[in-house]
């Protein structure tokens, strides 16, 4: 990125600035503190000066980082925000003559990852990642990165990344720092990229668990599988858009000429985002898999019990014929003693000699007829 000239902000304000709300400084307006009140509101979480890669102050407010920038040309300024309110925006707005787009994206968040210049400022979107081992789930941060000739700003929605310790390792590398504003979006490109990796790890953990409660037929294995999918949706729209980001970067490195081994360092960053991007999409396509493994023994599982089911209803049917079997054949001698045990005068051969045995033979010949037929028919 080349100087403005002119001064910081070329002695000019940009004609987007009009799209902006006028915002007072934070010289001109800010209240004074109450006695024991912290100067700035907790969205400022540091700011710092630095000059040839060494840090030369670190001011209190705002306010005070825009007037050193001023008197220190050569200088420049790191900021680092954390959900700011909107008046902070729009002054840090008016002092870097930011883009009003790219301030209404930093306002609202829930961007995609992205890399947009508007003239010699590059507005960065990241979407840092950390694994959380007690619920076993992946948490999304979103980070908003504005990098100028002399200044970078970093407006921080949600708990990743510690830029702290990105800033700690650029102080101790003095050499690397002192290469500008750059320098400092590639270590921040890194620390999200290295966040990725635990992210990768702990999933891959996960995918190994569903596999081993998809063959023990855990019932919540389904739910599980769904819910890690969807976070393997939010993680491929954070990876994927960050590979073409850094080839266009990387481009830009190129065409302004930016140090050759600070080209290299991003060259790896982007290696280890292609890496992350592949295993991304593979852990989907596994997890798609898993949920089809999971339906198809889920429906044998469901066929075996409706098997077992006819199985049991089949045999509860023989018995139940064998038992109207048996019910009848003993129905008929019943009947017979019945009619004949009434002690009716005139009943025909009450008093037949041969009337006993009849009735003897009479029931042998129905039961043994009976037997025959339900054995023919298979239900005895």
């Amino acid at each position: 990125m080349s100087e403005r000239p002119n001064g910081r902000n070329g002695g000019r304000k940009s004609v987007w600035r009009r799209g902006i709300p006028a915002a007072p400084t934070a010289e001109s307006t800010a209240p004074a503190p109450e006695p024991g009140e912290p100067a700035e509101p907790a969205s400022v979480v540091e700011a710092a000066l630095y000059r040839d890669g060494v840090r030369v102050s670190s001011p209190a407010t705002l306010a005070e980082t825009f007037r050193e920038l001023r008197e220190q040309p050569s200088g420049m300024a790191w900021i680092g925000l954390a959900r700011p309110p909107a008046d902070e925006l729009l002054s840090l707005a008016a002092e870097f003559d930011l883009h009003p787009l790219a301030v209404e994206d930093a306002m609202e968040a829930h961007q995609r990852p992205k890399l947009e210049r508007y003239g010699d400022t590059l507005f960065v979107v990241l979407r840092a990642a950390r694994y959380l081992d007690a619920p076993e789930e992946v948490d999304f941060g979103e980070l908003h990165v504005f990098v100028g000739p002399d200044f970078l700003i970093t407006v921080r929605h949600g708990a990743a990344p510690d830029l702290s310790a990105v800033r700690r390792r650029m102080e101790d590398s003095p050499d690397l720092l002192k290469l500008g504003p750059e320098a400092v979006l590639y270590a921040i490109l890194d620390a999200v990229v290295d966040g990725y990796a635990p992210v990768v790890s702990g999933v891959q953990n996960d995918i190994d668990e569903i596999e081993t409660e998809v063959f023990r037929g855990d019932p919540e294995v389904s739910r599980r599988i769904y819910e890690l999918s969807r976070e393997m949706v939010e993680f491929q729209r954070a990876t994927r858009p960050l590979v073409g980001m850094l080839h266009g970067l990387m481009a830009g490195f190129a065409k302004y000429e930016t140090d050759e081994e600070l080209q290299r360092y991003l060259r790896d960053v982007a290696d280890h985002v292609t890496h992350i991007s592949e295993r991304v999409d593979g852990f989907r396509q596994a997890l798609t898999e898993i949920l089809t493994v999971n339906a198809t023994l889920v429906t044998q599982q469901q066929n075996a019990e409706m098997r077992a089911l006819a199985e049991a209803g089949f045999e509860q049917n023989e018995e139940v014929k064998k038992i109207s079997s048996w019910a009848a054949i003993l129905f008929a001698p019943t009947l017979v003693g019945t009619i004949y045990g009434m002690n009716f005068d005139s009943m025909p051969e009450l008093h037949w000699a041969f009337g006993y045995p009849f009735a003897i033979v009479l029931m042998a010949v129905v039961c043994t007829s009976l037997y025959l037929v339900f054995k023919r028919r298979d239900w005895l």
